[in-house]
């Protein structure tokens, strides 16, 4: 859905008082906006469950697990070389990004379950 269509009439749930507290969409409204979540560039659209699952759990190899371990140690004790900072520095970086596919992961996992339950 554009910003050049819009929702068929819209209702809405009210409280006694008039506090609004829900809306009532058609199908045909809701399928509209569906779908332009699915366009949410956060979304991992076209990886299985399977897939999303274990991205979500995805860890960093035992092997470079051990040398981060141990570049973090050594920079513990202020005792990095130059070589060694740019390398710790790297695995931070990737770290970070593992994170933040591992959350668009969980969050794609959140959406798919909750318009499974709608569907």
């Amino acid at each position: 859905m554009d910003t050049t269509q819009s929702l068929s009439d819209v209702q809405y749930i009210t409280r006694e008082n008039g506090q609004r507290v829900g809306v009532v969409l058609t199908w045909e409204d809701f399928r509209s906006l569906q779908a332009r979540l699915m366009d949410d560039p956060e979304l991992l659209s076209g990886l299985s469950e399977t897939e999303l699952r274990a991205l979500s759990e995805g860890m960093l190899a035992a092997e470079h697990q051990e040398r981060l371990s141990m570049l973090l140690e050594r920079n513990r004790q202020q005792a990095l070389s130059a070589g060694e900072a740019q390398e710790l520095d790297r695995y931070l970086e990737q770290i970070d990004s593992l994170n933040i596919l591992k959350a668009r992961a969980r969050v794609t996992l959140q959406y798919l379950s909750q318009t499974e339950q709608v569907n």
